[in-house]
């Protein structure tokens, strides 16, 4: 059936299709009935799948990633959809519209996107209140993530500042936070990844942690693009501050392999970060090298081109503890999450 909804959704702009797509989905999530046939049917209850990763107790490895739920609008939506996790943001400290549209773009025959969205979001006070008010009123609710980046505005050498505005700001809110220094889609973020800039925004928010009452997780997400001396520079850092995790990866700048996508109509498209399954192999080899590189001592989240049980696999033996999707659920539809657990189980 998806297929022929996925045709449909595919006649509307993206950013306007996924507006309809999850309004329909919370339309049918705000009827108790409905919600309780949703959750059975697409939430795998097995012991097999649940984890403990840095301090959490995922209840299966197969999360929404970053960019999907910018401003936690959709996280019971999620849950229902049988996530085990949901990442949301990224979230800048003040709010901000984001680059101009057309700013998605679809690469069917190569199961891709790009995207230049430029954190588009609310800010942070209005997403803290948010999930606040959705702790408050919900009994069960997925691990929550929350991504965390610098408005475009902010300098690179305040950026730490921002960092550490969404931190506390959003603090009461999250279970763990991840740090976004590698979209392609904030001019000079990813000139953050340099090791000295890096150090002192890691160095910062984890001593900024352990001002607050509750420890919770720090992650870094890191781009596919990094030369082997940032990867390496990556490592070192993990293990010496310590981090509690890593998102491997990002989207990539790259714009290869596209076997079904002309080279005209990429160059049309211009900038961005793309995303889908011409990404699968690239980030699984970072994400095996860098497991190898830490002797798995680092929990790594594995993102990028997971479509189906047998790609999650492939992460999961790669050295990933748990898994994100994004893409694949634009291409495979809302029983993404089920498919893969029902695999993995």
């Amino acid at each position: 059936m998806y297929p022929l909804l996925r045709s449909i959704f595919f006649r509307f702009p993206p950013e306007e299709a996924h507006h309809i797509a999850m309004s329909l989905l919370q339309k049918a999530n705000s009827i108790s009935v409905l919600r309780k046939l949703l959750s059975n049917y697409f939430t795998v209850d097995s012991p097999s799948l649940s984890k403990d990763v840095f301090g959490l107790h995922f209840a299966n490895p197969v999360g929404m990633g970053a960019g999907f739920d910018k401003n936690a609008e959709y996280i019971k939506e999620l849950h229902t959809l049988g996530f085990g996790f949901v990442e949301i943001g990224t979230v800048t400290p003040v709010g901000q519209l984001g680059n101009d549209k057309p700013r998605v773009f679809r690469l069917k025959e190569d199961k891709a996107l790009i995207n230049r969205m430029g954190f588009n979001n609310e800010g942070a006070d209005v997403v803290a209140k948010r999930l606040v008010s959705l702790r408050e009123k919900e009994n069960s609710l997925p691990i929550i993530g929350v991504n965390i980046g610098k408005n475009k505005v902010t300098p690179n050498e305040d950026a730490w500042k921002d960092y550490v505005k969404c931190l506390h700001g959003l603090y009461e809110g999250a279970d763990y936070f991840v740090v976004n220094v590698s979209s392609p889609n904030t001019p000079g973020l990813r000139a953050l990844q340099e090791k000295d800039a890096l150090k002192q925004i890691l160095s910062t928010l984890i001593n900024e942690i352990h001002t607050e009452n509750i420890k919770k997780p720090l992650l870094l997400k890191i781009a596919p693009d990094l030369t082997q001396p940032q990867v390496d520079d990556v490592v070192e850092l993990s293990l010496s501050l310590p981090l509690d995790g890593l998102v491997v990866s990002n989207t990539t700048i790259e714009r290869s392999p596209l076997p079904n996508t002309t080279k005209e109509f990429i160059d049309n498209i211009g900038a961005g970060g793309l995303s889908g399954k011409p990404l699968l192999q690239r980030s699984n080899d970072l994400l095996q090298y860098i497991s190898k590189a830490t002797n798995g001592s680092i929990p790594i989240i594995g993102s990028g081109g997971i479509f189906t049980g047998e790609d999650a696999k492939q992460k999961l033996a790669a050295g990933a503890s748990l898994v994100q999707v994004w893409t694949g659920f634009i291409y495979e539809g809302p029983a993404i999450a089920r498919n893969i657990n029902k695999f993995l189980s």
